[in-house]
């Protein structure tokens, strides 16, 4: 016999409970128990008591292995040497940053989650994208649209409104997953896309759209098919008010690709990250400004982040950084101000608790302290800067800005501060001092083992300042 049982389900983490609490124990979060009712619990049978059991090791209880039997089937063991290998071929989606972000293009059978705030623009660049694999010339050829969110005569204004080709694109309004595997199997597109997950929602599961396990099964069957036809599938996820996809964490464990879009709604330009790409490169950067026509790929994303002064200022200076595979030149910008009170640390777009760190390394190795000041660092365009490389941008700033004395316009650095002072190397020292020769800039800083070997043949046109302690890099800077 059976008992019906109510659970309790946490909706940021799926973690299972027999009764409600205020806190899920698993992932800490508050008031996140949804009751899931209807579960069937069988009742367990009354265990033997303690004098009856006999001992673990005993041998007269052991059973043979050879008398253990397993039933079920396998899909059989191979060796892996013995499976053949076939470079899967990459669809274009028609948008070269999105490719870029993508690792090079769309891979069949591939599953994308792509996710950020509301009205960044996740459904104009996926429209965008299905209008142009859509195109009977495209290496795809057929793709299908199905919203859960709009109605199909509001896709159509919105296509409208950018001037898409939306001749060949097919369209579909439905929020029940066996239905939406029903049409995929008839239509057999190259490329679909699911406009939201959190809309989809399976009759298997007796709840609402949205819930955890709602999405998790929704999810789950998507990605089987596509594995199984080669459909390539992505999925629009919404996000939480902290900026993280909402729904279960296994979400971004099932998929292939997660996408997030970085970036303040009301800036004219986007930014695409890949935090999880299994045929590309994390934490690859596509750069889009989004105009009356839709998202357009910036040529020269480097120029964006750079503002030009007609004189240097105090407290800026460009740092060299790389997203990728590519290397992108940035403004860092320090304020640091006399305290009324307790002393603030505060950064966007870096982390705030490295900030207070490195203040502290340039208090006891540089000789420059803000014990009794409030310290601001922005990166200018609202780029998030994720790598260490960053470091001796963020300490010369901050010095520029304690002494108020410029540092060259024509000044570019990187390099990673340790907790002794060491400058120490990052990655493709001299693919970064490339993109800075590139743009102009005559004086580079940078650590000592990131000198390149032949200033003479490919940096002619930069005077190259390698510095391996903090005060070292210090002097240097305000020498120029």
């Amino acid at each position: 016999m059976a008992k019906s049982k109510s659970s309790y389900v946490c909706q940021n983490c799926g973690a299972h409970f027999g009764k409600w609490s205020g806190q899920c124990s698993d992932c800490g979060e508050w008031n996140t128990l949804v009751e899931a009712p209807n579960i069937s619990m069988p009742h367990h049978k009354a265990t033997t008591p303690t004098s009856q059991k006999s001992h673990p090791h005993d041998a007269t209880n052991v059973k043979p292995r050879d008398n253990i039997n397993y039933s079920g089937s396998h899909s059989g063991v191979v060796p892996l040497g013995s499976i053949s290998v076939s470079l899967d071929t990459r669809l274009p989606t028609g948008v070269s940053e999105f490719d870029r972000v993508l690792g090079g293009g769309l891979v069949s059978g591939s599953v994308v989650l792509i996710g950020g705030d509301p009205g960044i623009g996740k459904s104009t660049i996926l429209l965008q994208t299905a209008t142009n694999m859509a195109d009977p010339d495209s290496l795809s050829g057929s793709a299908l649209y199905v919203t859960g969110e709009e109605s199909l005569s509001q896709v159509a204004m919105r296509a409208q409104r950018l001037g898409l080709p939306n001749a060949h694109l097919k369209v579909m309004a439905e929020t029940n997953v066996e239905t939406i595997c029903a049409a995929l199997t008839q239509e057999q597109p190259a490329v679909a896309i699911i406009d939201s997950i959190q809309t989809i929602y399976t009759d298997a599961i007796n709840s609402a759209p949205g819930g955890v396990s709602q999405i998790r099964e929704s999810a789950a069957m998507l990605t089987r098919y596509a594995k199984q036809t080669g459909t390539a599938l992505f999925l629009v996820g919404h996000v939480t008010k902290e900026g993280t996809l909402a729904g279960p964490r296994v979400l971004e464990h099932m998929v292939d690709t997660v996408l997030y879009f970085e970036g303040q709604s009301d800036s004219r330009f986007r930014m695409i990250r890949a935090v999880k790409n299994r045929f590309g490169a994390v934490n690859e950067l596509g750069i889009f400004g989004m105009t009356d026509t839709g998202l357009k790929e910036v040529a020269n994303p480097s120029a964006i982040f750079l503002s030009r002064y007609d004189k240097p200022i105090s407290g800026s200076i460009v740092m060299v950084s790389r997203e990728g595979t590519r290397p992108l030149l940035v403004e860092v910008q320090a304020l640091v101000d006399d305290s009324s009170g307790q002393p603030r640390r505060m950064a966007l777009g870096l982390d705030p608790q490295r900030l207070a760190m490195l203040l502290a390394v340039m208090h006891r190795h540089g000789g420059i302290h803000t014990s009794g000041q409030d310290v601001y660092v922005n990166v200018v365009g609202g780029v998030k800067i994720t790598e260490t490389g960053s470091d001796l941008a963020v300490l010369l700033a901050c010095a520029s800005s304690i002494k108020e004395k410029p540092l060259p316009s024509s000044l570019a650095v990187f390099g990673e501060v340790g907790l002794s002072g060491e400058i120490r190397p990052v990655p493709n020292g001299q693919e970064r001092l490339k993109e800075a020769m590139k743009h102009g800039f005559t004086h580079a800083i940078v650590p000592k083992a990131n000198a390149p070997q032949n200033l003479m043949a490919q940096f002619k046109d930069i005077t190259v300042i390698t510095a391996d302690r903090l005060d070292d890099a210090i002097d240097r800077a305000f020498e120029l």
